[in-house]
This record gives C-alpha cells, sequence and structure tokens, in this order.
C-alpha cells in the first residue's frame, strides 16, 4: 500500500495510544482525516482503539509494542513504511509514574523501570523515526510533565521527575538538530488529567518519612475546578501536529489550568 494517494495522506504514530492521553489524540487526529498507527504494551486496548477508529470512517493499525525494546519499536516503524509507505507525525506520550519512594529507599531496578519506560522509550521511537520524517519533514510531540519542570512538592516521584526534565531537555536537543530537515520537536507539560496513569503507581510506606506537608485552597487546578480532560490535552497535541504550529518548535507547553502556579 504505497500508491500516491496514500502517500499524500499524513500518517501518525501514537504510543501509549490504547488508553487516556494517546486514545484521545488518536482519535483526534483520525477525525481529522489523519492516518493512525497505535502503539500499545496493552495490545487489547489498542486494538479496541484501532477498532473504534476503522467504524467512524477513519483508518488505524494497531501494533503491540514495548516502547524501551529497541527491536520492537524499530519493527513498529518498519511496519508503518511498509502499509503506509510514510510518517509524518509520532506522538511519544508512553510511560508510568512507576514506583514512588524515598531516594535512600528506592530499589535500582525500580529506578531503572522508570527510566527505561519513559526515557529510554523517547530516544527510540524519535530515533528510529527520523528516516522517514527526513523525506517531507514532519512533527514530534513529546508528552512531559509539570513535574520536574515547573514542580517538585511530588514527595517519591523524583524517578518520574527526572525522566520528565530530561524528555524537555532531550526536546530541545533534537528540535535543533532535526531543524534542518524541516522535523519540528516540541513537548507538552500536562497537569492532573484525567487518566489511568495511576494505574502504574506503586506508593511506598517511606515516603512518610520524607513528605512535607503542602496545603492548598480547594480546589488545585484553578481554572477548571478539577483534573483536566484527555481531549483538551489531544487539542493541543493536533495543533502542534498541524501547520497551524509551523513556526513553533524546541519549546514546552504547559496544559494544567493553571496548577502548576500554585
Amino acid at each position: 500500500m504505497t500508491n500516491s494517494s496514500v502517500k499524500n495522506t499524513k500518517v501518525a504514530i501514537v504510543s501509549g495510544g490504547g488508553s487516556g492521553i494517546g486514545k484521545a489524540a488518536a482519535l483526534k487526529f483520525a477525525r481529522e482525516g489523519i492516518r493512525v498507527c497505535i502503539l500499545d504494551l496493552d495490545k487489547e486496548s489498542a486494538l479496541e482503539v484501532r477498532d473504534e477508529i476503522n467504524q467512524f470512517g477513519g483508518e488505524a493499525i494497531a501494533i503491540e509494542t514495548d516502547m524501551a525494546d529497541e527491536s520492537m519499536v524499530k519493527a513498529a516503524i518498519e511496519e508503518v513504511k511498509n502499509h503506509w509507505g510514510n510518517l509524518d507525525i509520532i506522538f511519544n506520550n508512553a510511560g508510568i509514574n512507576g514506583v514512588f519512594s524515598s531516594i535512600e529507599e528506592m530499589e535500582a531496578d525500580d529506578w531503572d523501570k522508570t527510566i527505561h519506560t519513559n526515557l529510554r522509550s523517547t530516544f527510540l521511537f524519535v530515533k528510529y523515526s527520523i528516516p522517514m520524517l527526513r523525506e517531507n519533514g514532519g512533527s514530534i510531540i513529546i508528552t512531559s510533565s509539570i513535574n520536574g519542570n515547573r514542580i517538585y512538592k511530588n514527595f517519591g516521584m523524583s524517578a518520574y521527575s527526572t525522566t520528565k526534565a530530561a524528555q524537555v531537555a532531550f526536546m530541545k536537543m533534537a528540535a535543533l538538530e532535526l531543524a534542518q530537515f524541516k522535523i519540528r520537536v516540541n513537548a507538552i507539560c500536562p497537569g492532573a488529567i484525567d487518566t489511568n496513569i495511576d494505574a502504574s503507581t506503586e506508593k511506598q510506606e517511606n515516603l512518610k518519612e520524607v513528605e512535607i506537608p503542602v496545603e492548598y485552597p480547594e480546589g488545585n487546578q484553578p481554572l477548571a475546578q478539577g483534573s483536566g480532560q484527555p481531549e483538551q490535552v489531544a487539542d493541543l497535541v493536533y495543533f502542534l501536529a498541524s501547520e497551524q504550529s509551523s513556526h513553533i518548535t524546541g519549546t514546552e507547553i504547559y496544559i494544567d489550568g493553571a496548577e502548576s502556579l500554585l
């Protein structure tokens, strides 16, 4: 399937596309006429999103992928190349909260798992997408966080926050390096969003020893008085993928209802 009509239609790959922000972005892309490849470690969730897109007239495929596994990431991108022949957008969204622990008590294996799942995966996804993106230019969007970039008060999140700060630094390096190929690279930094990422969180008892009490006024998301929605983040992702943001690269954008300003 590499005829000219297919190549004239934009293609996006969304990691962690089986739920939450990734799912919302995949649906948004598809409704805007973009072909979508959904990568997720949870195969069933990815297939459900694929089927939902295909049922409303979009075009999608789903590939079970561990984004920290180099061979799987490389194979997934190669499958997109064989299926559609082009690539225009990648949304690097897969990630976990991991284990919340004091630094003193954190196990090295727990640290490594969060670093690999969130940061190694970002590097691999971008690295293996570049050859296809170089052909016509494109857009890379990375899901970072307010944690590690604006706030540091969530005790136990040292590994997670480190990956999120590092993603922003990596994004800036990549934006400058890839600008010559008309590839734009940006990051989004959500605050509290109504997703299932808490399912990947394990809070250890030792946090009680290091936490500093923080009191907030009622409603710590001033704009919405509650968590944001995945669809609101998807709108931002689509903007950064579109020509409407053609002169924006190397930038992190906060989407948190002013939560991180408190």
